[in-house]
């Protein structure tokens, strides 16, 4: 069916018994799949149980490649991680670039399943198709920087990538994250999973090529979308996501002080004019992207001296806003520590903010804090937590748990925990952009404005939107959610995505000339296929309306200050919005996928 963009093999590692098999990837499945995200989640419904517990050896971490995963095309870089999360003790999908998926592709494979629990500390070494494990003790308590350059080092060819955890891994703690050449499966605790089995790094050499059905087509498609990206995509080249700090606190939609306010009054001292004027050190980009959006920064002077991180928007705004934080050398610090341990640097930020508000409430204590006087805008405070909470000590430990975890201990916390399905919300506030309380009430993986759908920018910017307003936004969202499923699927970053056709209303020959199937006009169909999967997923996982809700801050605390101040998402408000999503999504009144839905987007077979 397929003339190029796969291989149909996928790649089966048992840490247990070590053994390893090399499996057919059925055709029909990437037809009906894609690839990436959503084939990721057909092999979690097939493999992982309702009654697998994410930190046992039953669960497993499935990565999946798309059909254009490493090809000379914008952004070829991404690929996707299915797990089952210790975060939310369901479903998580999860994405990141770095050359690990390229070098997957041109070793022979779409896909890379690892399972069991080995015996001992162990690090998977693959070349092509041939895969050895070897101790990883020497690296134990490596963080990840450390632990990167010296399996680098120890690789026969630079053409080596490197997926490892850091010590926040290894200790499983339910923040960790798995990088990958600096890059990340951020959110939702992949790094537990891997310390879990014992897993510290596994690097790849691919040194085969990719099969292309038409190379003249794609080197068509290529230069159209790299004229393209350069006009429409100049301003992020230059800013970074930084851009959005401004954007996002002028709509004042910026959480602030563990989302009690929608405004951060110093916005203009960690925005992307401050960060090019004193920081930058040079713009980064993933494999094969002309975009460079990546935004390398140096402390040059100061306490932090020598600090040195990739910040981004959701880095700025959950340790940055949401801590009351002004001071973007800290920033820089704090994100330097959260890469070097390997922790998600926005679950982080989520937690720090908490810790903060309930100090400053007198519900802890320095007792609790390890001495730190825990109050928003300290700096130090700020790099004490970040650093408690990596390492498991004192109030970290109950915080590294994640937003459940803390609950399950101090449920009178609930004020003060800011999250969906156990994961912290991302540096948007809904009060100021009413749709986005459906993304993060709605997401596959907990509170996601990615994979719950981006409507940030419609309903900001689109005058058919009305930021406050609840009608249309249940079609709204889900056309966003569809859309991200599929280009998760494809293995292109969403910045890229327009330029190669693949907007709402997907148009180009992309898929077409790598695949030599007409993917395209299908796209928005498979799209709706895999976020109904992902649901069946949650439904089996025991998920329902009640899990659907926003945090009590965003439904009981009207923003504090600013712009917007009294803004609030009552209850009513956000499920009459629920309602219409999981109508027009064809769910019932309690958000299950109902039979004839299920019949309908083609996934009755399972």
């Amino acid at each position: 069916m397929f003339n190029g963009g796969y291989l149909g093999k996928l790649l089966r590692i048992n840490l247990s018994t070590q053994n390893v098999s090399i499996e057919q990837v059925k055709d029909e499945n990437f037809k009906k799949y894609l690839g990436g995200r959503g084939l990721a989640a057909k092999y979690y419904y097939d493999e992982i149980g309702s009654d697998v517990e994410p930190l046992s050896a039953e669960n497993k971490l499935i990565f999946v490649t798309g059909p254009i995963t490493g090809l000379k095309l914008p952004t070829s870089t991404k690929f996707q991680l299915s797990t089952k999360s210790p975060i939310s003790g369901h479903y998580l999908c999860s994405n990141s670039s770095g050359t690990f998926g390229p070098y997957l592709k041109m070793g022979g494979f779409d896909a890379l399943i690892i399972e069991g629990e080995a015996d001992d500390w162990t690090y998977i070494k693959i070349k092509d198709d041939e895969v050895s494990f070897h101790s990883a003790e020497k690296y134990l308590g490596m963080d990840t920087v450390e632990t990167e350059k010296a399996l680098k080092e120890e690789a026969e060819t630079k053409r080596t990538s490197v997926m490892c955890i850091g010590s926040s891994g290894e200790n499983q703690n339910h923040l960790a994250s798995i990088i990958v050449d600096t890059r990340f499966f951020g959110r939702g605790g992949g790094g537990a999973v891997m310390g879990a089995k014992k897993l510290k790094a596994v690097t790849i050499t691919g040194t085969g090529t990719i099969p292309v059905a038409d190379r003249e087509m794609m080197k068509e498609v290529n230069k159209i979308a790299l004229a393209d990206l350069k006009v429409s995509r100049a301003s992020i080249s230059k800013y970074g996501t930084h851009q959005l700090v401004e954007a996002i606190n002028g709509a004042a939609s910026m959480p602030t002080r563990n989302f009690q306010s929608s405004y951060f009054e110093d916005g203009d001292k960690i925005d992307a004019h401050q960060m090019l004027s004193d920081y930058l050190v040079k713009s980064t980009a993933c494999y094969m992207c002309p975009i460079a959006c990546g935004k390398l920064n140096e402390v040059k002077e100061g306490p932090y001296a020598g600090a040195m991180s990739r910040t981004e928007y959701e880095t700025i705004g959950m340790l940055g806003a949401n801590c009351g934080i002004s001071d973007f050398a800290a920033i820089i610090k704090a994100a330097q520590l959260c890469d070097e341990y390997g922790i998600d640097t926005m679950s982080t930020g989520a937690g720090v903010s908490m810790i903060m508000e309930l100090f400053e409430e007198g519900l802890i204590t320095k007792e609790d804090t390890d001495g730190i006087e825990a109050r928003f805008g300290s700096p130090e405070a700020l790099i004490g937590l970040v650093k408690l909470i990596a390492e498991k000590k004192a109030i970290g430990d109950l915080v590294s748990r994640g937003m459940l975890g803390v609950l399950e201990e101090r449920p009178e916390w609930e004020p003060y925990a800011v999250h969906v399905k156990g994961m912290g919300l991302a540096a948007y506030d809904p009060r100021g952009i009413h749709g986005n309380a459906l993304t993060y009430g709605t997401s596959s993986r907990g509170a996601c404005h990615c994979v719950g759908g981006y409507t940030v920018t419609t309903e900001l910017f689109d005058e058919k939107y009305d930021r406050f307003g609840l009608e249309g936004k249940g079609e709204l969202v889900k056309n966003a959610q569809n859309t991200r499923a599929f280009v998760d699927s494809i293995g292109i970053c969403t910045v890229a995505r327009r330029a190669l056709g693949f907007s709402d209303s997907p148009t180009g020959n992309a898929l077409l000339a790598v695949t030599g199937y007409d993917f395209t006009p299908l796209l928005p169909e498979i799209g709706n296929r895999i976020y109904n999967i992902e649901r069946m997923i949650l439904n089996r996982e025991g998920v329902r309306r009640i899990d659907d809700q926003i945090p009590y801050r965003l439904k009981n605390y009207p923003v504090a200050d600013g712009p917007i101040k009294g803004r609030v998402v009552t209850d009513e408000m956000y499920n009459t919005m629920l309602s219409d999503f999981y109508s027009v999504r064809g769910w019932d009144g309690d958000g299950i996928v109902m039979e004839e839905t299920v019949t309908a987007t083609g996934l009755d077979s399972l």
